[in-house]
Formats: structure tokens, C-alpha cells, sequence
């Protein structure tokens, strides 16, 4: 249902993914000469909290709302991916860099919690087939 743990790692990954839009790796992707650097980063963030704010309502589907997350997952490793890049063509990891890892490490985050949310409602999952069992 909309209460349970996997709700709020949905909502937090979501939130998570949106507050990257506000640090510094973002505004390096978009001030890029290369602009498909930045639209690219900037789509592979919103995908997600796009996917992950639906399959928040898909509860009565289990399966569904797990395979939406795993493609979620899949657009959120991408992000993770474009935002590795830019912190490496900006100098690699460093004391001043700490702003771009720091957002890095949301998109990153973000992605840690889609694996939770993911890892609960397989226990769901399991919970409702065991009561089914014992019907």
C-alpha cells in the first residue's frame, strides 16, 4: 500500500534525484561547450523520479512496480554514469571538488534507495504469498 517503507525510498530517491539539479555537477554538465553532456545528465535525472513518483501508485502490482523500478535503476545508473564523467573531465575526486562529488554522491544515494525500495516489496511480495499459503 501508498504507508509502506518502500513508499518513502521511492519519495526519498525521487527527492534525492531532484535536489541534484541544484549542486554544482549539474551546472558543470549545463555551462559544457558539448550541450549533449548536460541535456543528457539532466534527462537521465528526471526520467527517474518520473518512474519512481508512478510506480509509488502501482502497489497492487508488485511485479509491475518492480520492473518499473528496475528500469528506473537502469536510466538512474546512467545518470551516476554521466555524473562520473564530468567529475573526471573536471580533474577526478580532490578537496576542491568537493561540491560536483557531492552531488555525485546523491545521484549515487538516489540509486540506493531504489534498491531498497526494490528489496522491500519482494518482502511484501513474499509476506502475501505465505499468507496465501496458509489460507
Amino acid at each position: 500500500m501508498i504507508q509502506r517503507p518502500q513508499t518513502v525510498f521511492l519519495a526519498i530517491a525521487s527527492l534525492l534525484n531532484f535536489s541534484a539539479y541544484f549542486t554544482a555537477i549539474y551546472e558543470k554538465a549545463m555551462n559544457d561547450p558539448q550541450l549533449w553532456i548536460g541535456i543528457g545528465l539532466a534527462s537521465s535525472l528526471i526520467i527517474p523520479v518520473i518512474i519512481n513518483v508512478v510506480s509509488i501508485f502501482l502497489y497492487n502490482n508488485r511485479p509491475n512496480q518492480i520492473s518499473w523500478i528496475k528500469r528506473s535503476a537502469l536510466i538512474q545508473i546512467v545518470a551516476f554514469a554521466f555524473c562520473i564523467g564530468i567529475l573526471f573531465s573536471l580533474g577526478g575526486f580532490g578537496t576542491y571538488l568537493w561540491d560536483e562529488t557531492l552531488g555525485t554522491g546523491l545521484v549515487l544515494l538516489g540509486l540506493v534507495f531504489q534498491m531498497l525500495a526494490v528489496r522491500f516489496i519482494r518482502k511484501d511480495e513474499e509476506l502475501v504469498r505465505s499468507m496465501d499459503r496458509i489460507r
